[in-house]
């Protein structure tokens, strides 16, 4: 078994103190949820590949030579390195399910089965153990065991055609839905539930967590459209795509870009008094596209410095874009403390800021420093 790791005063009040989480999973959608898990307080042990570990570790850019992206998707995480082809390394899975609550994986529908480490196999050791399975399409269908990414998630479901650039071409989002909004969070939640359930009767589940098909509730405003209208929402044209004047982006006279989202009648009118938008053009009802052609006239007559005076102050649900390296010291979010924990990486002590996660400050468990494992530094109590 892990040797136990003693508990502070803090993760012992935690939420998900106790719980301990097995995590097969790698990259992003199953690590960023064993990384929430931990935070509140859970102890999450990663099984990783000997001599390999999960493939983010070589992944992006490094720090003190390791790689930044895996040590902030995996702070505060153990790590035993594990052959699970081997009878040893199947053994040893197993008996660590069996004084788990968790288990997380990550493979396409079967593999773990072949392993003997399905969630049959898991469940014969532990009833009450909550068994989550992450994949692109879920658990069975006709596309159960096709490969994919964020990308191609996306671009099945539908959501990749509801944003088009002035030519039409689908722009590629800049955050990974699929991943964390299919993936990450729905796993947490169930994960969570789950739980809840087992507590109560003893009893645990598998949980099919398919990131394709947690998209569609994302695009609510498209199937509500498809039903009530029977058309599929035309890219770039809908209320929340640009096809609004008030909600749009709009590009002052240096270059910056102002994200307007006026819909309500009460942020237009104030809007359009506060940028001199002619009165002509202030019923966007009678013509879309001239109206958003007078506000683009407006905003591109001064630079961004000037319009952050007449907006400051005024609830009209404006505001100027900015790159992420501003927007992590935008006083707002250093107010908030959102990056105020740090990773450790590397043998020399460098600190990265630690990735915010979704959970209110008192929920939270983890050390203001801590570190991602090195690969297989977990013991176990029969290697000593």
């Amino acid at each position: 078994m892990i040797k136990a790791k003693t508990d502070n005063a803090n993760k012992a009040r935690a939420p998900l103190a106790g719980v301990r989480v097995l995590d097969f999973s790698t990259l992003l959608p199953g690590p960023l949820a064993s990384l929430i898990l931990a935070e509140a307080g859970a102890e999450v042990i990663k099984l990783e590949r000997p001599g390999v570990g999960d493939e983010m570790r070589h992944m992006g850019p490094k720090l003190s030579g390791e790689g930044i992206w895996f040590a902030l998707l995996n702070r505060g995480k153990q790590s035993l390195s594990l052959d699970l082809k081997s009878p040893e390394g199947k053994e040893t899975a197993l008996a660590l399910a069996a004084e788990s609550h968790v288990i997380i994986e990550q493979f396409r529908p079967g593999v773990m089965d072949r392993l003997g480490l399905g969630y049959e196999a898991m469940r014969a050791v532990n009833p009450a153990l909550v068994y989550c399975a992450i994949t692109g399409y879920g658990q069975t269908g006709p596309l159960a065991q096709m490969a994919g990414h964020d990308l191609n998630y996306i671009a099945e479901t539908g959501l990749l055609a509801q944003g088009a650039d002035d030519a039409g071409k689908p722009v590629i989002p800049p955050g990974l839905i699929a991943d964390i909004g299919g993936g990450s969070l729905p796993a947490v939640i169930n994960i969570l539930l789950a739980l809840r359930q087992a507590e109560a009767t003893g009893t645990g589940c598998k949980l099919d967590i398919a990131m394709a098909d947690n998209l569609f509730c994302w695009q609510f405003l498209g199937l509500g459209s498809l039903e009530a209208d029977g058309r599929s929402p035309v890219p770039g044209r809908e209320i929340l795509t640009g096809g609004s004047p008030r909600y749009r982006l709009y590009q002052s006279a240096d270059g910056h870009w102002l994200s307007v989202a006026a819909l309500e009648q009460r942020f237009w009118t104030k809007f359009c008094a506060l940028i001199q938008l002619p009165d002509s053009l202030r019923d966007d009802s009678r013509d879309p596209e001239a109206t958003a052609k007078g506000i683009a006239a407006r905003i591109t007559s001064r630079p961004r410095a000037d319009w952050e005076v007449i907006f400051e102050g005024e609830d009209v649900c404006c505001r100027f874009g900015d790159d992420i390296a501003s927007a992590r010291t935008n006083p707002h979010f250093m107010e908030r403390g959102l990056f105020e924990k740090a990773t450790e990486v590397g043998t020399e002590g460098q600190h990265a800021t630690a990735l915010p996660v979704p959970l209110a400050p008192e929920l939270q468990a983890s050390p203001e420093t801590a570190s991602a494992p090195s690969l297989g530094s977990a013991k176990t109590t029969e290697q000593h």
